[in-house]
């Protein structure tokens, strides 16, 4: 199956209630690679890698992000794939 990218954009109650770590380990359970970083505006960001079957399994986890978030939306743009091969936490 082809690998695809997609940008993320999470908003909502999601720094400080361990959404990146949550995150990483999602991704990584899934085969998924990339990176999550806070933003100032008090969002969350990801660029994820994978094949597009488990990328949008990563992409609906973050819709609810782990027990203490709140997400209100996720915006979603898909990308060609960009060869990123780790995940890391930024």
């Amino acid at each position: 199956m082809a690998r695809r990218a997609a940008r993320l954009v999470i908003r909502g109650i999601v720094q400080g209630v361990g959404f990146r770590a949550s995150l990483r380990y999602v991704a990584l359970k899934n085969g998924v690679s990339g990176w999550v970083r806070n933003r100032g505006d008090g969002s969350v960001e990801a660029l994820l890698e994978g094949e597009e079957e488990k990328l949008k399994a990563v992409i609906e986890w973050a819709k609810r992000g782990p027990l203490r978030a709140r997400v209100n939306s996720v915006e979603v743009k898909y990308l060609p794939a960009l060869g990123l091969r780790e995940f890391r936490i930024r």
